[in-house]
């Protein structure tokens, strides 16, 4: 569980390519599945039946939105692409909904985007100059424009997507399906990761995350390079690296420290155990002896462990690792709540602590960040009902100090605790005993290098502070009416 309130995660992405017609459906199901801790905010699918598109896509959950009915109506395909969203550009609304789909003149395009443009007001303004009419308030939209006017004057759409990653500045990390081809994408700088493998029987499946091949049965091949195009076609497999290097690799930390899941491997590196580093680096600076390490679920819970194993090397006094909390694995992460009294009754619904575990015990408890505090002081007091003796907060990451142009919807200062308070009063804030954060310069001890982006915690950003950072730059009267419109399929 994050401490993220009102501070959205990534999308996933997915795409699929086979010689034959496949169940092309049924496995982007599977994989939406696997890739929904991204986004469940809406999702939909889109297979190409002989150059036919055929598609569903509706705010909610993976389960939600492709009942058995739904499913039966999605036909085979050779190629498919697939998306779960939680925006962050842009609202809550149908028109929002990936795959975004494209017809013009020469020929069809479906395309998933996981990532924020940095320069994406720009870009739709000059766009909207030149007489393009936009029907969705996601970038994601400016994407596939460009892509469409550089496929015009092109020979290939895989080279208009090359033209038109020349102009694209910030974090994507795309699937794109024309009538005969699947093509992914990730920009130069490499924000968010995207990765390709493929079955036994020669299917090619492209995702967000490897997690999300083996639940398809999908071996992993490789990362798809920062700034590579893949294109899956019936010729096999080609990969253009023209805009390869072009920029200075700046891999998303955030990813590691609680988006991705713990089973996923990131550019080569396991998630789970860049977390349990962490963990270890947090034990290493501590002061404080303690009965019992405890992490917040999900994703402090790697660190955790790290944590505890660090102390067992260090041959000095165990600290044990235990099961604090029971989580209900039925209700989602907290931050998605649409009101602060929701988020504070779903903690006590979703966390029950294991008074066995805590009573009268140090305790050591490990979450992944603090953004606001309410969620954290929350599960402090769940500690301290349960008879915890005392509780010393540890967070595998720095202080939130700054606005995220990539992705994360973090947009503006005001909301962030650690800009207003020192370690101590946010300590006290919150309850605990004592607050540790992970240091800066300790970052690159996660993922093995110093090629990654920690704008959100240092202020130092690998592009251009884009001129306009309202979230909601392209919004419109009839987007915000319908964002409290409870469609088919929305969660309640």
């Amino acid at each position: 569980m994050s401490e993220f309130q009102g501070i959205h995660e990534e999308c996933g992405v997915f795409g699929l390519f086979s010689n034959n017609q496949t169940d092309a459906a049924g496995m982007a199901y599977y994989c939406l599945y696997a890739l929904q801790h991204r986004g469940q905010e809406s999702c939909g699918i889109v297979v190409n039946h002989d150059g036919l598109f055929y598609s569903h896509k509706d705010l909610g959950l993976v389960s939600e939105v492709f009942v058995p009915e739904t499913m039966q109506k999605l036909p085979q395909g050779k190629i498919a692409v697939a998306h779960c969203r939680y925006g962050t550009t842009g609202g809550t609304n149908r028109a929002n909904c990936q795959p975004l789909e494209v017809n013009h003149i020469k020929g069809k395009l479906a395309l998933a985007h996981n990532g924020n443009l940095s320069n994406a007001f720009e870009l739709r303004q000059e766009l909207e100059m030149g007489g393009a009419i936009f029907h969705s308030t996601s970038d994601t939209e400016t994407i596939a424009y460009i892509v469409t006017q550089k496929r015009i004057h092109s020979a290939s759409i895989e080279e208009a997507v090359l033209e038109a990653m020349k102009e694209l500045e910030g974090a994507y990390s795309l699937v794109m399906m024309s009538p005969t081809k699947l093509l992914a994408a990730r920009d130069p700088h490499g924000f968010r990761p995207l990765c390709y493998g493929r079955t036994e029987d020669g299917i090619y499946v492209v995702a967000s995350e490897s997690c999300a091949l083996q639940s398809v049965g999908a071996k992993l091949v490789r990362d798809i390079e920062p700034g590579e195009l893949v294109v899956f076609s019936d010729q096999g497999v080609q990969s253009l690296k023209q805009q390869v290097g072009t920029k200075e690799r700046t891999n998303c930390i955030f990813e590691y420290i609680y988006f991705a899941r713990p089973d996923s491997v990131l550019d080569k590196i396991s998630v789970h155990a860049a977390r349990k580093r962490a963990g270890a680096v947090l034990y290493e600076r501590d002061t404080y002896d303690a009965d019992a390490v405890i992490g917040v679920p999900d994703s402090g819970l790697d660190a955790a462990m790290g944590y505890s194993e660090a102390a067992t090397r260090a041959g000095k006094k165990q600290i044990p690792y235990n099961l604090g909390f029971i989580k209900n694995k039925y209700i989602g992460r907290t931050f998605i709540s649409p009101g602060q009294d929701n988020r504070v009754s779903q903690v006590h619904i979703k966390l029950n602590p294991i008074e066995e575990e805590v009573r009268g015990k140090r305790i050591i408890l490990v979450d992944d960040s603090i953004v606001r505090g309410t969620t954290c002081a929350q599960i402090v007091k769940l500690l301290r009902d349960a008879g915890a003796k005392e509780i010393h907060m540890r967070i595998s990451s720095p202080p939130f100090m700054n606005p995220c142009y990539y992705g994360t919807d973090v947009d503006s200062r005001e909301n962030l605790i650690a800009c207003k308070h020192s370690v101590e009063e946010i300590a006290e804030i919150i309850g605990a005993d004592s607050l540790m954060y992970l240091p800066l310069e300790a970052l690159p001890v996660l993922c093995g290098h110093d090629q990654i982006c920690t704008a959100c915690f240092s202020g130092k950003y690998p592009t251009r502070i884009p001129t306009d950072t309202r979230k909601d730059r392209f919004e419109t009267p009839l987007s915000q009416s319908e964002k409290g419109a409870k469609g088919k399929g929305q969660q309640e």
